[in-house]
C-alpha cells in the first residue's frame, strides 16, 4: 500500500516488512528520481539481493555500481540512461578524463544484472570527427570493471560510436543490441555473448568504419570475446568490405596480452571486410612503435554465414568443428552458469 512507502526524489523504496510480498526494493520515476538514488539505497543493503525497476523516461546520470548482488531492470528501449563524458574531456587539473572513466555506467562490483533498458553515451562522435578533434573521442557507454564478475546483462540497447562496451569481468550478454564503430566491443573478459546484435554505425565522411572487436585477452587465459549465433548489421551509409571484424590490443604495451575473439555460427552483413582481421599498433618495451598483427593474436570464426562470411586466408581463420566445440559457455564462464 502507499502509505507503507517511502517516496525518497522519486525512488520508491519499500519496506522490509513488505518485501516478501514485492518485486522490486527500489522503484525509479525518471520525471522525479535518479539511479543513483537508488543505488545509494542499495549500498545500505549492504550487499543482499537488490533489484530496482526504472520506469520508462530519459535519465543524464553517471553512477557506479559498487555493491554486489545488484539488479536493474528497465521498462524497455525507452528507458534510457545517458551521459557524454569523453576520454580527451579536461579536468580542472588538466588531465584528461581517460578511457577507462568515462562510462555512462561502470559495476564495479559482483552479481549485476541489467535488463531490459538503453544505455547510451551520448557524447557527439561524429561533431568531433567533422571538426577533426583527434584522438580522446572513446566514449564507453557500459563498462564492466575487473571487479564486476559474475555480470548478466540481457535484451539491452548499449549504444556509442567508439568504444561503446568495456568488458573486463566475467560476463554473459545475451539478447543484446550493441552499436558503435570503433573498437567498440573491447577488453580483456571471459565473456559470451548470444543472440546479440551488433551494429556498425555510419559516420560522414571517413573511408572505413572501424572495428567491432579490440581484445585484450592475456595469454594464460584460455578464453576471450566469444559471440555465438549473433548478428553483424550496419546503419544505412556504411559501405559494403568498410568494416573489420576487429584488431588485437595489446594495452599499455603489455607483451602478455594477446587478444581473443572468435564468431560462432554468425551471419555476417556485406560491411565486412573479406581479410576479417587487422593490425594494431603498440609500444614494445624498447618504446618502439610496433604491430601486433591478426596472425600473432587468437582471433578465430567458425560457421560464418551471410555476405560477409569468408573466405579463408591468412588473416582470416577458421576453426575446425573440434576445435570450435571448446568455445561453449559453460567452458567460458567456468563455475559460473550465467544466470543472474
Amino acid at each position: 500500500m502507499v502509505d507503507r512507502r517511502t517516496l525518497l526524489a522519486g525512488v520508491l523504496m519499500l519496506p522490509a516488512a513488505a518485501r516478501a510480498g514485492e518485486q522490486w526494493d527500489a522503484i525509479v520515476d525518471p520525471r522525479t528520481g535518479t539511479l543513483g538514488k537508488a543505488l545509494d539505497q542499495a549500498a545500505v543493503a549492504g550487499g543482499r539481493p537488490f533489484r530496482i525497476l526504472v520506469r520508462e523516461g530519459a535519465l543524464v546520470e553517471k553512477p557506479t555500481i559498487t555493491v554486489p548482488n545488484v539488479t536493474i531492470v528497465g521498462s524497455g528501449r525507452n528507458t534510457v540512461l545517458s551521459f557524454g563524458s569523453y576520454a580527451g574531456l579536461k579536468h580542472p587539473d588538466g588531465a584528461n578524463t581517460g578511457t577507462g572513466r568515462t562510462g555512462t555506467l561502470t559495476l564495479a562490483a559482483p552479481g549485476t544484472t541489467l535488463r531490459n533498458l538503453t544505455i547510451r553515451n551520448s557524447f557527439d562522435y561524429i561533431g568531433a570527427k567533422r571538426d577533426s578533434a583527434g584522438n580522446g573521442a572513446q566514449a564507453v557507454a557500459l563498462v564492466i570493471g575487473r571487479e564486476a564478475d559474475r555480470t548478466l546483462i540481457e535484451h539491452c540497447w548499449l549504444e556509442g560510436y567508439q568504444d561503446t562496451l568495456y568488458v573486463q569481468g566475467r560476463s554473459r550478454i545475451a539478447d543484446c543490441r550493441i552499436a558503435g564503430g570503433v573498437d567498440f566491443i573491447f577488453g580483456g573478459a571471459a565473456a559470451w555473448f548470444e543472440r546479440c546484435e551488433i551494429v556498425t554505425r555510419f559516420v560522414p565522411n571517413v573511408p572505413e568504419f572501424g572495428y567491432l572487436t579490440a581484445p585484450s585477452t592475456p595469454l594464460d587465459q584460455p578464453f576471450g570475446l566469444v559471440f555465438s549465433h549473433c548478428r553483424l548489421t550496419h546503419e544505412p551509409g556504411v559501405r559494403a568490405r568498410s568494416t573489420w571484424l576487429g584488431r588485437p590490443w595489446r594495452a599499455g604495451g603489455d607483451m602478455k596480452l594477446t587478444g581473443q575473439s572468435v564468431f560462432l555460427d554468425c551471419w555476417m552483413g556485406a560491411h565486412i571486410k573479406r581479410a576479417g582481421w587487422t593490425w594494431m599498433g603498440y609500444k614494445g618495451p624498447d618504446g618502439g612503435q610496433r604491430r601486433l598483427p591478426p596472425q600473432e593474436a587468437r582471433l578465430y570464426e567458425h560457421a560464418s554465414r551471410g555476405p560477409g562470411a569468408g573466405p579463408a586466408s591468412p588473416t582470416r581463420r577458421f576453426l575446425s568443428a573440434t576445435e570450435a566445440a571448446q568455445f561453449t559457455r559453460t567452458n567460458i564462464l567456468g563455475d559460473w552458469n550465467g544466470l543472474g
